[in-house]
């Protein structure tokens, strides 16, 4: 599966929809469909607290939904965790042990270290060191780049840019972009210009509905007053 799931020639189809969640009386998803191909960054945009972590916990299937159909390739695939090669998330939390080094980490994770950091070659110090002996931005950046060169099919990312250093997000959304050619991406963050210069999809999670921006999304997002105009 993982051959099959992770070549850089295979296009793959993630979908995910009849997902709907509530907390008490308040509907926090409804309506949601969700597409995401392999060579496609794809962003999620939306306001804090609107659902936009439980979707994505939801697609991973760390969060159960009665009735959520997520499918690749249109084969039903919940929870898609559990298949070898498909997806890794991850979350708004820290992801690796907080005192495994980070090269033993990226051991478990069948990463090439070296190789996942060429590109920031001021973090090879920090091979040795754990999680926890680093800054939150510093070991922010090292888990994206894990996921982005893990041997998966799709990679969701819930802020991957939290903390990251500005100087280091030019050089990221490059990795991103050459991640795309093996891979989909979903991104969910706040930093909306980071996301919108990335993204070849925008959905937006307004009102507990999944909408699908044309391709002026920009103006769109003015209109429901998510951007200034």
């Amino acid at each position: 599966m993982l051959q099959k799931l992770a070549g850089p020639k295979a296009t793959h189809v993630l979908e995910a929809d009849g997902i709907r969640l509530s907390f008490g009386s308040r509907e926090v998803l409804t309506d949601i469909y969700l597409r995401v191909q392999t060579g496609q960054i794809v962003g999620l945009l939306g306001r804090n607290g609107c659902g936009k972590s439980s979707l994505l916990q939801t697609v991973f299937g760390a969060r159960t939904v009665a009735d959520a159909s997520v499918r690749v390739d249109g084969k039903r695939t919940v929870p898609a965790f559990r298949i070898p090669g498909l997806l890794n998330y991850l979350p708004q939390v820290p992801m690796l042990p907080a005192n495994l080094s980070l090269r033993k980490s990226a051991r478990l994770l069948r990463v090439d270290l070296a190789q996942a950091t060429a590109n920031f070659p001021e973090l090879r110090t920090h091979f040795d060191a754990c999680p926890s002996e680093l800054s939150g931005g510093t070991a922010r950046l090292l888990q994206v780049l894990l996921m982005l060169h893990a041997r998966t099919a799709f990679s969701l990312f819930d802020e991957p840019f939290t903390g990251i250093m500005p100087v280091h997000l030019e050089t990221l959304a490059v990795e991103m972009q050459q991640a795309k050619q093996r891979k989909g991406l979903l991104l969910s963050d706040p930093r909306y210009e980071e996301v919108l210069s990335l993204c070849d999809v925008v959905y937006l999670l307004h009102q507990g509905r999944l909408l699908k921006l044309g391709p002026n999304p920009r103006a769109q997002l003015r209109d429901y007053g998510y951007l200034a105009s």
